[in-house]
């Protein structure tokens, strides 16, 4: 097994947001090799706060969520994405898990989009974002609203899930007041509102990620090859002992009657047996 066949085995192996965190990481070096080369390939890819820009761009609402401005920064959303995803995958089906993903990323990209351009006077300032923060916030959220009282340990005492949610959310809130990192805080907040709203919703029973889901696998079979390969009829002849089937059985005939014929030469035509006369007499025919 070559190098690549490995890698393809491992990545197979991984479980659905590992598999994102190695998209995410394999794009980040693709992108730092690119940087260099052409200098706007990010624009191509972040999602910028001008909605026309953003509707030359429609793709950017999801590909800015793979998109990470240096390593610590990629590095902390991945860490995050890991330790959320085993204990969302130990609760959830994987596919409700990459629906509360992308519906995050998603979410948090609207409401980026909506603070820029409803409140000029807030958000000034021509802006991007990127990064996997709000899918990822969404994840954390959505754990955090599902089951609030869970504790957490924490080095020598527990934490309440919803403490944790509730001092994230605070910070972001804070983000956009003192002008710190406005567009990500944006993005947070729109990510852990779908997150809280999907825990809620799930409690009274229902999966509001239904629809995405449906979406997303219509939209993954466009990518998928539609070209029926027609079938063929072949009728193969048998083969025994590297002999067609009609080849072996008149071989093995003429075998069973050369050697009826050494017994007759031997012991006489009266040393036959009933069944090996009527062989030989069908044969004659």
């Amino acid at each position: 097994m070559n190098q690549i066949e490995q890698l393809k085995y491992k990545y197979a192996r991984l479980n659905v947001l590992e598999k994102i965190i190695a998209l995410n990481v394999i794009i980040f070096l693709f992108a730092a090799l690119f940087r260099k080369v052409i200098p706007s390939f990010f624009s191509w890819i972040y999602l910028p706060s001008n909605f026309w820009a953003f509707l030359s761009k429609p793709w950017t609402i999801v590909s800015y969520g793979f998109l990470h401005f240096d390593f610590l920064h990629l590095l902390f959303n991945m860490l995050w994405l890991y330790f959320l995803g085993r204990m969302m995958l130990n609760l959830f089906s994987p596919k409700m898990a990459l629906n509360i993903y992308f519906m995050g990323i998603i979410t948090g990209g609207l409401v980026f989009l909506l603070g820029y351009n409803i409140f000029p006077n807030i958000f000034t300032a021509n802006a991007y974002v990127l990064g996997a923060s709000a899918g990822v916030r969404a994840l954390l959220i959505f754990i955090c609203a599902y089951m609030p009282n869970k504790d957490i340990r924490f080095f020598t005492f527990n934490l309440k899930l919803w403490w944790i949610g509730a001092v994230l959310i605070g910070l972001d809130i804070l983000g956009i007041v003192n002008g710190n990192n406005q567009g990500g805080s944006l993005a947070h907040l729109g990510g852990a509102i779908l997150g809280y709203v999907y825990a809620k919703q799930l409690v009274k029973g229902q999966d509001i990620g239904t629809g995405f889901g449906r979406f997303m696998d219509w939209f993954s079979m466009l990518f998928k090859a539609k070209q029926k390969v027609k079938m063929k009829t072949v009728h193969k002849k048998s083969k025994v002992a590297g002999y067609k089937k009609e080849e072996f059985n008149q071989f093995n005939n003429q075998k069973k009657i050369d050697t009826i014929l050494d017994k007759i030469s031997k012991s006489g035509y009266d040393s036959l047996s009933k069944e090996e006369k009527e062989y030989l007499f069908k044969a004659g025919k």
